[in-house]
């Protein structure tokens, strides 16, 4: 199959779209701890919806991963861990920043990370970008994605500027930008270490081909491996949660033993991970109704399910655009980023966490969410360039 790089472009919007609205369905979730819908969803996120998927698109799966290198197989499955620390700490990042600055600071970094460091770990950077028109092309959208990001981040101190504390407060609980900043850059460094898990995966996408699998679904095993290392991260520190909180039995119980602890008795680890939903559902409007000690089981596991398959569903289009971004597949980390930051900013802006804000404030946050828009069209633009010419 021949690369189409403008419908890669379109897939990975698609992707940005699943992963900006995955949190949403989780504002249904009633009366459990963060680590139970967070791990349910996961399972479905990370085990289940990839396994099941690949199965459905690809030839030989099983035989496939068997006959993959060992150091593929070890390297990926590393990476796809260290990307899970990357996602935990993310949740503070959203508590201190909120979703549409906090999910583009870290994300800049996650994307510039992820998407310069592949070509420059197998020595391509000066002969394939540099060297080429195409890669030249790529380069400057991947420049634009990052000064777009920049030009969010200001809006959001703008607006941090202009709002009272009773207002950050009111759309942000503990807002802090100093905080947030900080963690925002270890969780978007560790957060591109998928980007990694994905390059070190190419053998077994190649032996996927080979058994006969489409090329449009052949990075779906790739996926398997990579977000079993993630699922791993999290299921450690949700099980150790479970049995600190006491709140394991929340997986098989209707009735509810006792509240959610308050803010105050959280530790900072606490409330770092039980930030990424938590946060988002309370400004959608969220009630927690623990008037009564019934816990709408079936509901809770629908919902979380739904946000994890959702969330699933941003790696199943990323795969399928990466496979039409020809030889500069490197590339599609820039889209992807730059798609998830466009969504989730208009979540943000849905979610009304930007009202109050002046004029120029939305408006640079208007003019980043076009950069952003653009740099996927220069992105494409490069990659159709190199497909055409092969320059």
């Amino acid at each position: 199959m021949n690369a189409n790089p403008f419908l890669g472009v379109v897939f990975h919007w698609l992707g940005g779209l699943a992963s900006g609205s995955f949190y949403v369905p989780f504002r249904f979730v009633r009366k459990w701890s963060w680590e139970v819908y967070w791990l349910v969803g996961g399972f479905f996120s990370w085990i289940i919806a990839p396994w099941i998927l690949a199965s459905i698109n690809t030839k030989d799966l099983l035989q496939v991963l068997a006959a993959a290198p060992l150091s593929s197989l070890a390297w990926t499955y590393f990476w796809g861990a260290m990307w899970g620390l990357g996602g935990l700490t993310f949740g503070l990042t959203m508590r201190y920043l909120g979703m549409s600055l906090g999910m583009g600071v870290a994300l800049g970094y996650c994307a510039a990370f992820g998407t310069l460091m592949p070509p420059i770990f197998h020595g391509e950077f000066m002969t394939k970008v540099l060297g080429t028109t195409s890669g030249e092309v790529i380069l400057v959208g991947v420049v634009i994605c990052l000064l777009g990001i920049a030009v969010a981040g200001m809006a959001g101190m703008s607006k941090e500027r202009e709002m009272t504390e009773e207002q950050k407060k009111a759309t942000i609980k503990e807002f802090n930008f100093v905080k947030g900043l900080l963690v925002a850059t270890f969780s978007g460094v560790m957060s591109a270490c998928f980007a990694y898990g994905l390059d070190a995966a190419t053998p077994i996408a190649e032996i996927s081909q080979a058994h006969g699998t489409p090329t449009l679904w052949t990075g779906l095993p790739k996926l398997c491996v990579l977000l079993l290392g993630g699922f791993t991260s999290n299921f450690i520190w949700c099980a150790y949660l479970n049995l600190s909180n006491r709140t394991g039995y929340q997986y098989f119980s209707s009735t509810l033993r006792q509240p959610p602890p308050s803010r105050e008795s959280e530790t900072i680890l606490e409330t770092a991970v039980d930030a990424p939903s938590e946060e988002v559902v309370e400004r959608a409007g969220r009630r927690a109704a623990n008037s009564t000690a019934t816990v709408p089981m079936l509901n809770n596991y629908f919902f979380s399910a739904l946000a994890g398959s959702t969330w699933y569903m941003q790696f199943f289009f990323y795969t399928m655009g990466e496979t039409q971004m020809g030889q500069y597949k490197f590339s599609s980390w820039t889209l992807h980023m730059a798609s998830i930051i466009i969504f989730s900013s208009l979540w943000g802006i849905a979610l009304k966490e930007w009202k109050g804000s002046s004029g120029f404030t939305k408006t640079l946050l208007f003019l980043g969410l076009l950069m952003l828009v653009f740099s996927t069209i220069v992105v494409g633009f490069g990659n159709y360039l190199g497909a055409a010419t092969g320059k």
